[in-house]
């Protein structure tokens, strides 16, 4: 029989002891700040209905959800007529279930499900991976963690404040220093596109202007003219890329464009309330400066996420002093359940890109050492006798809160210790005769290369 290389799925990965370690870090931050915000955990299958699922990520979408076929010989019951219908009809009978896409779809599901025994408002995030088969590439991958957090049963904007607060904190606590919270409203951009001419346009010009970073001034000019939008009208445009000072004064500088509009009285009424809550919580994040002196929270005229799914403010969040895309985003979506049959349950939520944090954090070296190191003390053991004087030892360690091991063999004192330091162990406490005999116990620190000789008690107070 031959021997089958070992291999996983394309777009899948591994993660070893190391990087699981870091990545819990970052879930471990996430996780405080949502439960001091008052958001409870959720946790929703792996699998989903495909009826659920279908219809709601646009045709595109539809065809990157990963379908599990039915159990059992479905071929049999596949009459001929089926596959003559094509791919589309023939998915339906051989497949009622599917990895899910996202998390804010079964979220949605499982509010309607469950309407009459949860409290609204409702605070949740979940923290689950989600499967696409999506083209794999760097950064992109089949099956990832997506890290959200919604509430909805309001429509206070004390919620959007909350949100800048907790992406805010978190990023803080990771230890970043340079980052921007860009925050822009739906109803601004409709205003924009009534303002200059093009009401009920603002999808169009929106997909453009999302552009702007990525193909300049000029590369947007030229979409938006291939879409159809007035040459009058996009030279209209141009202003708003140039909107100056602070946000206050920005949000001036908008009410004098957009103050007819009611869609754009709308947005900068909301944003204002936003900013008034964001000052009575006396938010870090309208007082801490950048390194370029800029607030962390800004007014972005040219945010526009996807809009098709907003329908009030919006977010994304950027770190300044690395290339690396969006790192969180989200914004106040207006018909969360009206897909299945609840309408009008307002929420706003927003999610973090772990994949991302992870590799800014990586490049900037901001891991604590703690993240990577998951036992304290390791016992090194040079005979038997050793070995079963350790025994009590390393139980009291552990008894006492500490992570400790004991060496499952008398290998080498050099083996011993290579396995300390390839698995980051900050102490090694050794066992040999003389240490039996005085009850003295030798504590290495192994990043100082101090040695101290110590009995139990003492060696428990010492790590502890």
């Amino acid at each position: 029989m031959s021997k089958e290389k070992p291999s996983i799925p394309k777009g899948t990965r591994d993660f070893g002891p190391a990087v699981v370690a870091k990545r819990n870090y970052i879930f471990g931050v996430i996780k405080r700040t949502f439960e001091k915000f008052g958001y409870l955990p959720l946790e929703t299958p792996a699998m989903e209905q495909l009826s659920v699922l279908t219809g709601k990520y646009g045709d595109e979408g539809d065809q990157l959800i990963f379908k599990i076929l039915n159990s059992g010989d479905f071929l049999a019951k596949t009459k001929q007529e089926d596959i003559e219908q094509g791919s589309k009809h023939l998915t339906r009978k051989i497949s009622e279930k599917a990895l899910r896409y996202d998390l804010t779809v079964p979220f949605a599901r499982f509010v309607v499900m469950n309407r009459n025994e949860i409290t609204f408002p409702f605070k949740r995030y979940q923290i689950q991976p989600v499967w696409r088969a999506d083209r794999p590439q760097k950064g992109r991958y089949r099956e990832f963690y997506q890290c959200d957090a919604d509430v909805v049963g309001t429509n206070s904007l004390l919620c959007e404040a909350e949100i800048v607060q907790m992406i805010n904190g978190v990023l803080t606590d990771l230890g970043l220093t340079d980052f921007t919270i860009k925050m822009n409203h739906r109803g601004v951009l409709a205003g924009i596109a009534e303002a200059i001419g093009e009401k009920g346009r603002e999808g169009d010009i929106c997909v453009a202007i999302d552009k702007l970073d990525k193909i300049g001034r000029e590369g947007v000019r030229k979409e938006l003219l291939e879409r159809g939008i007035a040459e009058g009208a996009v030279g209209k445009l141009e202003p708003l890329y140039d909107l100056t000072g602070n946000n206050e004064e920005k949000l001036e500088q908008l009410q004098s464009i957009l103050g007819t509009t009611a869609e754009g009285e709308r947005g900068l009424n909301d944003l204002r309330q936003v900013w008034q809550y964001l000052q009575g919580l006396q938010s870090k994040a309208l007082s801490a400066n950048n390194p370029s002196g800029e607030p962390r929270l800004m007014l972005d005229v040219t945010l526009a996420r996807g809009l098709s799914y907003y329908t009030g403010c919006i977010f994304e969040v950027k770190v300044n002093n690395v290339s690396m895309g969006s790192i969180s985003g989200g914004g106040r979506y207006d018909n969360l359940t009206g897909m299945f049959g609840l309408p009008g349950v307002s929420g706003v939520g927003f999610s973090f890109g772990v994949d991302r944090i992870y590799d800014v954090l990586e490049e900037l070296q901001l891991f604590p050492e703690s993240s990577q190191q998951s036992t304290t003390a390791l016992i090194v053991q040079f005979d038997k006798e050793s070995e079963m004087y350790a025994l009590p030892v390393l139980q009291q360690l552990r008894d006492a809160g500490i992570s400790a091991e004991l060496y499952p063999e008398a290998a080498k004192l050099k083996k011993q210790l290579s396995y300390a330091d390839q698995k980051s162990i900050p102490y090694v406490i050794l066992i040999g005769s003389e240490e039996m005999e005085t009850g003295k116990l030798k504590l290495r620190d192994m990043r100082q290369g101090e040695q101290h000789d110590l009995t139990v008690e003492e060696i428990i107070t010492h790590l502890t």
